[in-house]
């Protein structure tokens, strides 16, 4: 039975799969209903940043925390019994929810409330675990706790511009969603955690800035609420300082960036995109004040995919691995991977040029969402077989 295979004999493996699978399938079915090729019961931006944050990195964030969590906060693991029927109510959720793409956008709103259900449940389990910690200092791990309660209110506003549709209420919700979602949950989580182990697995002997996070989390809040009023002078500055003083400090811990093995400096990779993801970010909300066009959310895609999918694939390879028996090494085959990673943040980033200078270039689209496709196939390529059955690739 699959209840008793090896699949769910820890907790990262059908998470990690779960993410990765859906990174390709709602990728694909935003791109068709983008294109016009589908017609969804979901706006297709509401669908593309929903989906990408639920049901993609919201597993890979499961699989990853309920194999570190505990050993983050000396607490007890988090018992098969758990993970096991919290994947499988997750993929039932996730079943309700794209059926009801197809068929009654009632019944996506009830995979949405289930989805939100299986979050829940997941974050009071990592609650529990850092109450019930014996280590001394639990400041990273509160830092991580409340990136993911800030994922529960994102998560709660896609769900109340779904239920919108049956009231009189048109109060926007879609900027606060989003940038709560995106800022407070995804890149805050990804980049706490970060800072935590990147400096560890690099053997960084710098002191630790104990108001670093603290810092960070303040100008993130700030950002949140400029970008979500659209208050462009203030999202500037906001994102000279963050580029500014995250930069500064990843600097400091003289990092060994290239000169390491590919398994830890895709690592240093992604904590460099962060800081020039919001000077570029700077750059092109100025640009657009000025030229009155504008760059399509390329900001967001910088960070989504320079930071938040490199650093979540280096961990996630690593994780794989050790966890299989295997050493923690890159070969030529994943270190292409890596690289790949960034050619899909290139790409992107010129379909927004385009946008912004209106090349007519629509063709990017297709080619940056397929390289998103091609990322994922071949990261499973590799590692599927091993989250299955703890065979090498």
């Amino acid at each position: 039975m699959l209840k008793n295979s090896y699949f769910l004999s820890q907790p990262h493996q059908p998470f990690f799969l779960l993410g990765v699978l859906n990174a390709i399938v709602v990728m694909l079915l935003f791109a068709l209903s983008y294109k016009g090729v589908l017609s969804l019961e979901m706006i297709s931006s509401n669908l593309h940043i929903y989906s990408i944050a639920f049901l993609v990195f919201a597993n890979l964030f499961n699989g990853f925390l309920f194999t570190t969590f505990p050993r983050f906060n000396q607490s007890e693991v988090i018992t098969k019994s758990f993970y096991s029927n919290l994947f499988f109510a997750t993929l039932f959720a996730e079943a309700i929810f794209i059926v009801g793409l197809f068929l009654s956008h009632i019944l996506l709103v009830v995979g949405m409330a289930m989805l939100f259900g299986t979050q829940l449940l997941s974050v009071k389990k990592l609650q529990v675990i850092y109450n019930n910690g014996r280590v001394a200092d639990k400041s990273d791990s509160f830092w991580i706790l409340t990136a993911q309660y800030f994922g529960l209110v994102g998560h709660l506003l896609f769900v109340a511009i779904e239920l919108q549709n049956y009231t009189t209420i048109e109060f926007s919700l879609f900027n606060f969603a989003t940038y709560i979602t995106f800022y407070l949950y995804l890149i805050f989580l990804a980049f706490s955690v970060g800072q935590r182990m990147i400096p560890f697995f690099s053997h960084s002997f710098a002191s630790k800035n104990v108001n670093f996070v603290k810092v960070v989390f303040t100008l993130f809040i700030l950002k949140t609420l400029s970008a979500s009023l659209e208050i462009k002078v203030a999202e500037i500055g906001i994102d000279i300082l963050l580029a500014g003083y995250t930069f500064y400090e990843f600097y400091r811990w003289k990092l060994p960036m290239f000169n390491s093995p590919a398994i830890l400096w895709v690592l240093h990779l992604a904590l460099f995109w962060i800081p020039v993801a919001f000077a570029l970010s700077a750059l092109s909300i100025g640009a657009e004040l000025f030229l009155s066009s504008s760059f399509y959310f390329l900001n967001i895609h910088l960070l989504a995919i320079g930071f938040l999918t490199t650093v979540l694939i280096g961990f996630g390879t690593r994780v794989t691995l050790g966890h299989s028996g295997q050493p923690p090494h890159a070969d030529r085959y994943v270190t292409n991977i890596f690289w790949f990673i960034q050619v899909v943040v290139v790409l992107r980033a010129l379909y927004s040029v385009n946008i912004a200078f209106d090349w007519g270039a629509n063709f990017l689209f297709d080619i940056s969402f397929s390289a998103w496709l091609v990322l994922f196939l071949l990261w499973s390529g590799r590692y599927a077989r091993v989250l299955l059955f703890g065979k090498k690739g």
